[in-house]
């Protein structure tokens, strides 16, 4: 930790601003220890409270969690019910620590298919901890990357058909201004737990960039030291972005 807070001091490479995690293995954790499925999302859950807590002492500014892909619906549906519970427990127990910590949430992602019930606690944590700047926490449910581009060219398209906006003026910016994540920074680290090697359509528009670290620890075993150990490889890495 201290070397890490000396280079981010010295200002040779600083802590990144923005984190993205994947979080990865909750199954394989339970499995190993001859527990159900619902007990490793259960002990991910903690993972993601010690990840905002770190991502605080650390100094990152944003922290976005992978935490239920589009894909995810395709579980059985007794894992689905788990994982949507652990959801509305996790946003009614955990919006006043957030708030007091002063942390932001954002959710992003299909909210169609979350229920009534689980939207309406995303706005009310939202709302409530709209103006809070220590931090901003996002979380991806019912995401895919390939939607939210797909959702992003269908908005602008709508926008040139009505004749509010001109084909040519459809940039880069103004194409992720219609993204999910408008206004906030792209990610300068990627993390994937559970030794898997992918990105599984996670943030496709805004990790073109961002440094990747594949880490084989499990989700529910992942704390603050991996986390710093994260961001510690990401500062001895040369980004050029394309330059010399």
């Amino acid at each position: 930790m201290e070397a890490l807070m000396t280079k981010a001091a010295g200002g040779e490479a600083p802590v990144p601003a923005h984190i993205a995690i994947i979080m990865d293995g909750n199954g394989r954790w339970a499995k190993a220890r001859g527990l159900p499925r619902a007990a490793g999302h259960r002990r991910g859950v903690e993972a993601v409270r010690t990840a905002v807590r770190a991502a605080v002492d650390l100094g990152v500014s944003y922290l976005t969690l992978f935490g239920f892909s589009s894909e995810n619906w395709k579980r059985p549906d007794g894992e689905v019910r788990d994982l949507m519970g652990l959801l509305r427990l996790y946003l009614r127990n955990e919006i006043r620590e957030l708030h007091k910590n002063g942390v932001r949430l954002r959710i992003v992602g299909d909210r169609a298919r979350l229920g009534p019930e689980l939207v309406a606690l995303i706005e009310q944590g939202e709302a409530k901890t709209a103006a809070n700047t220590k931090l901003t926490l996002t979380l991806a449910l019912s995401y895919g990357g390939r939607d939210e581009i797909v959702q992003a060219a269908r908005r602008l398209a709508r926008q040139a058909a009505e004749g509010t906006l001109h084909p040519d003026e459809i940039s880069e910016e103004r194409f992720a201004s219609a993204l999910f994540t408008a206004g906030m920074p792209d990610p300068d680290l990627l993390i994937r737990t559970s030794g898997e090697q992918r990105i599984s359509n996670f943030l496709l528009w805004q990790c073109a960039y961002a440094e990747m670290i594949f880490t084989d620890v499990l989700w529910p075993d992942f704390g603050k030291a991996d986390l710093e150990q994260a961001i510690l490889a990401f500062q001895g890495r040369n980004r050029r972005y394309g330059g010399i």
